[in-house]
């Protein structure tokens, strides 16, 4: 273990507090996409003065981008002194709201009793700020070394990654022989390796009605009792069965280690924004569910939809005037790194020098950039690894810890070490 190393990180735990909290100061809430220019700027600002090349990339055209609200990522290079492999630290610097129950300032970026407070923290500012510092560690120690690191700030992960991760990738941002190896700095604790997640399937069930007055509902047709059906059906039959599915994914927590599915939203009749005044006596024509379905490795996307849409079918047929439509809103399939690919070699090395222990593997419940930079750039030697606990993620009081986030720079930096040198030394 290169003690050099570990002590140019050390040196720099105030610059990764400091770097932190400044980033936590930009409010890069999503949506509806503020601050997003100004937070990538500075990222610019900082890495440009240790010799990156600086690109800023708007997404134009992409689901939220306006000239309010510009969808602005910054990607960053340094090459080395000889050819060789290129490591891409990715992080999103998205944030979602800040909601209630705060006791501080959420975006005033506090530091107290060995922590990071504020929206951000943990989910990914800490992480971004590792990344940063890891690298910078890295080019003093080793300022002949070959290949090269990139390093990006990208937007709305939070909402899909369409103008962040996954509009970069389309412009192979994302792709080989540009990068090799990809680290994601997400909040999944710093002794573990996340390989990946399950996947996902969003959509729209409606039940569509006829329209009649409220006093007389016989001669309309109620599209929310419809639902009601649909909502019954999922509960006798279509819930049970997902929870008898079971993975050998490593996914944390348990629970989610089995298929599940989310009711996100349902919308009925009259109009959810009638107050003050009052609702009109109508026999609602239209309702509307959104369901977020999570599946496995052994899963098939087809047999997937199959289950909710044959429940529907048998519904139209069974179920007198019953008709729907259904709209997918966003799929994506599983996806696991192998444990030999090189990236996890690398920071599993970092892991066992820092801690003494071989990592937990394992998977996320959500997804997140991972996904596009396997099914749009084709780079599969991909993990998520960064300081911070999952489970304060967009809760109030979110923080990180500064020894964490020193911790897991040091691990960064082992992982470089591995990836351009092939070394832990």
């Amino acid at each position: 273990m290169n003690e050099r190393l570990l002590k140019a990180i050390d040196d720099r735990r105030d610059d990764v507090v400091a770097l932190t909290a400044d980033l936590i100061r930009f409010p890069t809430i999503n949506p509806p996409g503020e601050a997003y220019r100004p937070c990538a700027e500075y990222l610019g600002a900082r890495l440009r003065k240790r010799g990156f090349e600086t690109e800023f990339i708007r997404a134009e055209g992409t689901p939220g981008d306006t000239d309010r609200y510009p969808r602005v990522n910054v990607v960053a290079r340094f090459d080395g002194r000889s050819p060789g492999a290129c490591v891409h630290f990715n992080s999103h610097i998205d944030v979602v709201e800040a909601g209630d129950g705060w006791t501080v300032d959420p975006f005033a970026g506090i530091v107290k009793d060995g922590k990071v407070y504020g929206r951000g923290a943990c989910d990914m500012k800490g992480g971004l700020a590792a990344s940063i510092i890891a690298a910078e560690a890295f080019m003093d120690v080793y300022p002949d070394f070959p290949g090269a690191i990139e390093i990006s700030g990208t937007v709305d992960e939070e909402s899909g990654g369409f103008g962040g991760v996954a509009h970069l990738a389309g412009l192979g941002y994302f792709s080989k022989p540009k990068v090799d190896h990809v680290i994601i700095p997400e909040p999944l604790n710093k002794d573990r390796i996340c390989l990946g997640h399950r996947g996902v399937w969003w959509a729209e069930i409606e039940t569509k009605g006829e329209i009649a007055h409220g006093s007389m509902p016989f001669l309309g047709d109620n599209a929310v009792r419809h639902m009601g059906a649909v909502l019954k059906a999922f509960e006798d039959e279509l819930f049970p069965a997902l929870d008898r599915k079971v993975t050998r994914m490593p996914v944390v927590p348990e629970g989610a280690r089995r298929s599940t599915m989310n009711i996100n939203s349902i919308h009925g009749g009259q109009t959810e924004d009638f107050r003050p005044g009052l609702p009109s006596p109508n026999v609602p024509d239209s309702c509307r569910l959104t369901i977020d379905r999570r599946f496995l490795l052994e899963e098939d996307l087809a047999t997937v939809k199959g289950e909710v849409t044959d429940i529907l079918e048998r519904l139209k047929r069974e179920r007198k005037k019953f008709d729907y439509e259904i709209r997918d809103l966003m799929e994506v399939l599983p996806l696991m790194t192998e444990r030999d690919a090189p990236v996890v070699k690398a920071v599993a090395q970092g892991i066992h020098a820092i801690f003494d222990r071989e990592p937990d593997y394992v998977i996320s419940p959500g997804t997140y950039d991972q996904k596009h930079i396997a099914r749009i750039g084709h780079i599969y030697d991909c993990i998520a690894y960064g300081p911070g606990i999952l489970d304060l993620a967009h809760r109030p009081d979110e923080w990180v810890g500064i020894e964490d986030m020193v911790e897991a720079a040091k691990v960064m930096a082992i992982g470089l070490n591995v990836l351009l040198r092939g070394t832990t030394g």
